[in-house]
């Protein structure tokens, strides 16, 4: 890659301020997925094994929507990591006033800072009020923006070296991920961004073909920029999950009570449309898991791309996960995001780990299946064959925005080699 990374500066006796990605799951104040903790530690051990010292800061949770809580503190992720280093951590209680722990931190030492979006400014972000006029509006948007300015100078402000390991929030342009780069000599890629940007940069602009990608999920409007994006890449494009009954209407099948958005029917049709001019087989399915309701006990029926009136599609059914195995066993790069159904509950789960099996066979056969983020990343792990995957990303929206071809702000704001 063409960034800067850890490993193209001096640490020894240096400040690194690391943004990492612990919004992690918590539970009356219990971590319940330590996942994301694990994934940074590579860069969190090089820096203190090299001299430096180092802190950290992130955001966990949504304070700015749902309030602050006992469950969306650092001091949480702090206590935790503290005893997976079994080494002390210094937690500050306000992103912004970590002045003093800052100035008597002596090399190896930790800092944790509070909850970035316990600020407003981090993110920045504001909507119209009724009645308010749009020059107000946009008097308050700039102030807002300032004030963003001032915590990420602030923030930046503590440390000689930036450093973002935080792939998961690389598609914001907040004060943290990216902002804070103006205001810094030095902004590099911790291992776990390298990596993401490694695997899933080359997945999509240097693949090894032939290149299948596989897109499930509930809806296609998610996903219409990477549909499209994609097709322009791969030499297979394999659709399932609720997205799927769009396409499958958009053909003329009928979808009974499926998910189904008709607001996109054109859009749909003109991807297959497109897939035919490029040359990609775009496979849809064939036969689909089809029940009287949406629940655990619901009453199911295997039926072909027809959705009885009544009935609901909620998983692809046998042929086709042996159609999609097929397209996916002799792949030499892969890329997977969203399942193929409703693989929670139990009878809506076949599809998704059919796949799953077969997207596992292709790094042992010297292939490279990337997990791009999202839910099929916990249905990797559901299925227990994480281990046989090339990579799972740590990053879901900007997956998805890498996916599309977008450039991610967190990413350009570093500094090139």
């Amino acid at each position: 890659m063409d960034k800067k990374t850890l490993q193209d500066v001096e640490l020894k006796g240096k400040k690194v301020i690391m943004r990492v990605d612990f919004n992690v799951p918590v539970k009356e104040g219990v971590i319940k997925d330590d996942t994301r903790i694990k994934g940074a530690l590579p860069s969190i051990k090089y820096v203190i094994d090299n001299g430096g010292s180092l802190i950290l800061m992130s955001h966990m949770g949504r304070p700015d929507e749902k309030g602050i809580t006992s469950d969306t503190t650092m001091k949480i992720v702090a206590d935790y990591l503290s005893k997976m280093l079994g080494k002390e951590i210094t937690f500050v209680a306000d992103c912004a006033e970590a002045d003093a722990a800052v100035a008597s931190m002596k090399e190896g030492d930790i800092v944790m800072l509070e909850n970035t979006r316990y600020h407003k400014e981090e993110q920045a972000k504001c909507k119209q009020k009724d009645g308010e006029s749009d020059e107000d509006f946009k008097a308050r948007k700039a102030a807002l923006k300032d004030q963003q300015k001032v915590l990420a100078q602030k923030l930046a402000s503590y440390g000689d070296i930036y450093c973002n390991d935080a792939f998961g929030t690389a598609h914001r342009a907040h004060a943290s991920t990216a902002v804070i780069t103006k205001y810094i000599g030095t902004s590099v890629a911790g291992f776990l961004m390298e990596k993401e940007i490694a695997f899933l940069g080359n997945a999509v602009e240097k693949p090894v073909r032939p290149f299948v990608a596989i897109l499930g999920g509930a809806k296609v409007s998610d996903k219409l920029a990477v549909v499209n994006n994609l097709l322009t890449k791969v030499n297979t494009l394999i659709i399932g999950g609720g997205m799927a009954y769009t396409f499958l209407k958009a053909m003329g099948h009928n979808v009974g009570n499926s998910l189904c958005e008709d607001d996109q029917l054109t859009y749909a049709k003109e991807m297959i449309e497109k897939a035919k001019s490029l040359n990609v087989d775009f496979l849809l399915p064939v036969d689909n898991i089809a029940a009287d309701k949406f629940d655990a006990e619901a009453n199911t029926q295997i039926v072909g791309q027809d959705i009885p009136e009544g009935w609901m599609g909620l998983d692809i059914g046998p042929k086709t996960v042996e159609l999609y195995a097929n397209a996916i066993k002799n792949a030499k790069t892969v890329v997977w995001n969203g399942p193929m159904g409703c693989f929670e509950m139990e009878k809506f789960n076949k599809g998704t780990f059919g796949v799953c099996a077969a997207v596992a066979e292709v790094k042992g056969n010297g292939g490279i299946s990337i997990i791009g983020g999202g839910d099929s990343v916990a249905a990797v792990n559901k299925s227990g064959l994480a281990e046989k995957m090339s990579h799972i990303s740590t990053g879901g929206g900007a997956s998805l925005e890498f996916l599309e071809g977008k450039d991610l702000p967190g990413v350009v704001a570093l500094s090139d080699k």
